[in-house]
């Protein structure tokens, strides 16, 4: 234990000689960056139909595609305590026939189209989207509208979705990356409904085609609803198409589901292991309460993660990959919700290496908060968010998921626009003060997927509390 502990002051050192280390500077002939550009938020005509259906149309003409989607508010997060994560079985079935369409005949009119149909089920929401030839606008959207209407859920159809599903979540909790982000959801959300990511064996065992049917009637309708087209199309003609096809759709008497207020984790500073007998390596997640994306100070989070680790070039990265190869790629995100978000750093390391790296994600959290961004860092991390936002919405779909995505959180189009340009004016400064409120090592929980004794070992001599992952 002694030995373990001496260990862990020579790593401390050598975490703080590889801070004083300079970067490698780069060759003195490449051309200087071009002037940052961030992405113009798209023109976005905005309607809503008398039933309550809100329509974001994005006319954008060239290139003959166009893309649909449908968000409807209540995902995995409004799912009965009793069937967790069955809106991912809704999901998965919800295109497997109406009153009208079997499951062949709806794939076969989406290919006749020139696409295919997609349904996914989010934390707070479940959104339905297809992107077809532009000349079968009105063929594609019907049978969309049919679906979003009319989904009957067969028998046999759900039958076999749950057993593909089953299997599917077998596989994913042989995934030491799943265990663990299950894990970071229990441990941050407790009994708050944001602790759902996935179905579990007895909720899948116990759904039946009545429990969707049920679901789906309360969620999908049109004054919970949100309709996004961008493409090759004139506002006024696609306008007259979604009331054609929309407009008689009607909301249930009674009450939508109830919204989730906000909610911000405290989870404790404390080690929480997940069991995984004879594992030769240790997958490490520190979790964190984060921002929402609508918080005033959401981009300064964003950008001080990009210098933390959010970036191949950032301060995690170059310390744990590149300095010391502990690991192959670790990562680190913001997630957001409709009501509440998280800081989550990830990293897949042998186990010899297990303490070391602990200690080296806790040692670029603190120094994070302690030591401002250099101009060089502050820069690069700007460029990178700008540059990777501009070509995550090169497509039409693109656009109009991360369009149905704001209006979940009930924000508006402009948001795109938005975005870069707060993350283009952010400063030293806002970087400071968004390290210092969200990223103390001391707000995060540790999740460790891996051989139980190895991991309780190899931590012991942090000084934290370390228990079974909930």
């Amino acid at each position: 234990m002694r030995f373990l502990k001496l260990v862990g002051i020579v790593m401390l050192f050598a975490s703080c000689a590889f801070a004083q280390k300079q970067q490698t500077p780069l060759p003195k002939d490449l051309p200087p960056y071009g002037p940052e550009k961030p992405l113009e938020a798209p023109s976005v005509k905005i309607a809503k139909l008398d039933n309550g259906l809100t329509v974001w149309l994005v006319s954008k003409p060239g290139f003959p595609t166009l893309s649909y989607s449908v968000s409807v508010r209540g995902g995995l997060a409004a799912d009965p305590s009793d069937r967790p994560g069955i809106s991912e079985l809704l999901s998965n079935t919800i295109d497997q026939g109406t009153k009208s369409r079997n499951a062949k005949k709806i794939a076969e009119d989406f290919q006749g189209a020139g696409g295919d149909l997609s349904a996914n089920a989010e934390k707070d929401s479940i959104e339905v989207s297809t992107t077809v030839l532009a000349a079968k606008a009105e063929p594609a959207m019907a049978v969309l509208a049919d679906i979003l209407q009319n989904a009957s859920f067969p028998d046999d159809e759900v039958a076999l979705a749950k057993s593909n599903l089953a299997d599917s979540l077998q596989q994913q909790e042989a995934d030491p990356g799943f265990l663990a982000s299950r894990a970071v959801a229990n441990v941050l959300f407790g009994k708050n409904p944001y602790h759902v990511i996935s179905p579990t064996k007895g909720s899948i065992a116990a759904s039946t085609s009545a429990d969707l049917r049920k679901i789906y009637a309360q969620r999908f309708r049109p004054d919970q609803a949100v309709f996004i087209a961008v493409g090759d199309f004139q506002n006024e003609k696609m306008l007259e198409l979604v009331k054609s096809n929309f407009g008689a759709w009607k909301s249930p008497a009674e009450s939508p589901i109830a919204e989730t207020p906000r909610f911000t984790p405290d989870p404790p500073h404390a080690v929480f292991v997940v069991e995984r007998p004879g594992s030769v390596q240790t997958t490490i997640e520190f979790a964190a309460p984060g921002p929402l994306r609508g918080d005033p100070d959401f981009e300064s989070a964003v950008v001080a993660n990009a210098i933390y680790g959010g970036t191949f070039g950032s301060r995690l990265t170059s310390n744990i990959r590149e300095e010391k190869g502990y690991t192959y790629s670790p990562r680190t995100s913001v997630n957001t919700y409709r009501a509440a978000g998280a800081l989550v750093s990830h990293a897949d390391v042998r186990n010899a290496v297990t303490a070391a790296t602990v200690n080296e994600i806790t040692y670029e959290l603190n120094r994070l908060v302690t030591t401002s961004p250099t101009p060089d860092e502050l820069s690069q991390a700007k460029r990178f968010l700008v540059g990777i936002q501009a070509i995550s919405l090169q497509s039409r779909a693109s656009v109009a998921r991360a369009l149905a995505a704001l209006w979940v959180k009930s924000l508006p189009p402009e948001e795109i626009g938005i975005y870069g340009k707060k993350v283009a004016a952010t400063t030293a400064d806002d970087v400071d003060s968004a390290a210092k409120k969200y990223f103390p090592a001391s707000r995060a929980a540790i999740v460790a997927v891996g051989e139980a004794s190895v991991v309780r070992e190899a931590l012991a001599p942090f000084g934290m509390p370390i228990q079974t992952a909930p």
